[in-house]
């Protein structure tokens, strides 16, 4: 069974993160989300409401797609996430080249700790590349429509968050 890794804060989830979902999807038998605490981030979101967001979220996909998808919350380091997930494959998305340079980092970084563990990238589709879950914040504490950028579930948890 191939298991695939796609880590990140889903702080919150956007369409973005989804399109990616889906095409990794395609690579794996299994795909664990893995929702990284990362208090260092001051997410907007609890951990559980990121989780259940994103369970709301995959559940269409499994069913679309076939492939289990599991949320899976991690506080240690992501080769080690890898592991206690059965990953061979951790999956990133990347939107822009500034993204290239951090992902390029972090890859060589995993492949020191654990060479057995691939990394791939999917670029994010061309109508995704600028949303990013900080500016979607941003958006909408600043009093900006999101709705293009999240699915309805997530704006409407967006504006009760901001009592919008």
């Amino acid at each position: 069974m191939r298991v695939g890794l796609y880590p990140g804060t889903f702080d919150p989830i956007t369409i973005g993160h989804i399109d990616i979902i889906r095409r990794a999807t395609a690579l794996v038998d299994r795909l664990v989300i893995g929702v990284a605490i990362n208090r260092d981030k001051g997410p907007m979101f609890s951990l559980e409401e990121r989780v259940a967001m994103l369970e709301a979220e995959i559940a269409p996909l499994q069913q679309e797609t076939g492939v289990e998808i599991v949320a899976h919350p991690f506080e240690n380091l992501l080769i080690d996430c890898a592991h206690d997930v059965g990953a061979g494959l951790i999956i990133r998305g990347l939107r822009a080249v500034a993204d290239f340079e951090y992902e390029y980092q972090m890859v060589g970084m995993n492949r020191a700790l654990d060479s057995s563990v691939e990394t791939v990238f999917l670029m994010a589709d061309l109508k995704h590349q600028a949303i990013a879950s900080k500016l979607v914040k941003e958006i909408a504490r600043l009093g900006g429509d999101v709705s293009k950028f999240v699915t309805p579930a997530v704006c409407d948890a967006l504006y009760k968050r901001l009592g919008r």
